[in-house]
């Protein structure tokens, strides 16, 4: 594979939920989404065999964590200029506290995702 350069302006947006737009560059060993969660966007607790780190870019998000009724399970407020790294097979979910901006980077690369699932 060649090297590209890639414009997010230039890719397609799509809405696999209520209240998210989201972006992908999808290459051979990772994948990176760029996603707009809307105040109130949240997605249930799931988990997959992707490794998954999430870089706020701007806004709040909460991250639900850990397996409910559990001693793992807590919540995480995240803002701009923050990370969480979820190892595979994590059961984590997300809720948008006011509209948030998130690079999501995958690997390996999935065509689809714990918002994919709904």
């Amino acid at each position: 594979m060649n090297a590209r350069v890639i414009s997010f302006a230039d890719l397609p947006t799509d809405s696999p939920m209520p209240l998210i737009d989201r972006q992908r560059i999808i290459a051979d060993n990772m994948m990176v989404s760029r996603v707009v969660l809307h105040k109130g966007f949240r997605v249930e607790r799931h988990q997959h065999e992707n490794e998954q780190i999430g870089i706020v870019l701007s806004g709040r998000v909460k991250f639900l964590l850990g397996e409910p009724g559990t001693a793992s399970e807590h919540e995480e407020v995240l803002v701009g200029g923050q990370a969480i790294v979820l190892p595979p097979n994590v059961p984590h979910g997300a809720e948008a506290i006011e509209e948030t901006v998130i690079l999501d980077l995958f690997s390996p690369p999935s065509e689809k995702t714990g918002i994919d699932q709904g």
